[in-house]
């Protein structure tokens, strides 16, 4: 599979609205797509009053990240595949949840 970056910009008025996109996104991914797409993690960003994201995503060709986008209900169009990672310290989420 291909690694993906997603952007989804300004889509989510209201945390609750983002759960329930992320709740049927790993459904769909989980029990639908299985093969065909994995949802790696997200970034939420805050944006001029809205949420969006920045997904990483795994998946076998971009016509599966956007049939999975379809299907969950949410924008897909805006995605690139990732030509390398570059890891300079460990994600500072990650490490203030382990603490």
């Amino acid at each position: 599979m291909q690694t993906y970056v997603i952007t989804r910009r300004k889509f989510w008025d209201r945390p609750e609205d983002l759960e329930k996109s992320a709740s049927i996104s790993a459904r769909i991914g989980t029990e639908e797509m299985a093969d065909q797409v994995k949802w790696i993690r997200s970034y939420v960003v805050e944006e001029e009053g809205k949420l969006g994201t920045v997904c990483v995503y795994q998946g076998t060709s971009p016509d599966a990240i956007r049939e999975h986008a379809r299907r969950v209900g949410m924008p897909g169009d805006e995605f690139y595949p990732v030509a390398t990672t570059v890891i300079v310290r460990e994600d500072p989420l990650e490490a203030a949840a382990a603490e």
